[in-house]
């Protein structure tokens, strides 16, 4: 996967989303229960079968978005990759460094 900064300007992927005309509080569930739950195996179903799911995912990690469903990714899947890119990140500025 290719990270860069993303911004909320030029981000031409949210044209091509399937979520683009679902309603937004699917990705945001409230609490941990059932319906919540439910809630969140839909977003991610719609995640599934999107062609910029990936553009999503980057978005969201390198803005930092905290809650809902990105790219397929509820917040603590985010988390973890997001520590992940952190860590390549800086292993890649230790080895430009010590050149």
């Amino acid at each position: 996967m290719v990270w860069h900064q993303a911004t909320w300007d030029g981000t031409h992927w949210r044209d091509e989303a399937a979520c683009r005309d679902v309603d937004p509080r699917l990705f945001f569930p409230v609490g941990s229960g059932p319906e919540a739950l439910d809630q969140l195996d839909g977003a991610k179903a719609v995640c599934a079968d999107c062609p910029v799911a990936q553009e999503c995912l980057i978005f969201a990690v390198t803005t930092n978005q905290e809650y809902g469903v990105w790219g397929g990714l509820d917040e603590e899947e985010r988390r973890e990759v997001r520590r992940q890119w952190r860590r390549a990140s800086r292993r890649s500025a230790q080895s430009v460094s010590a050149r």
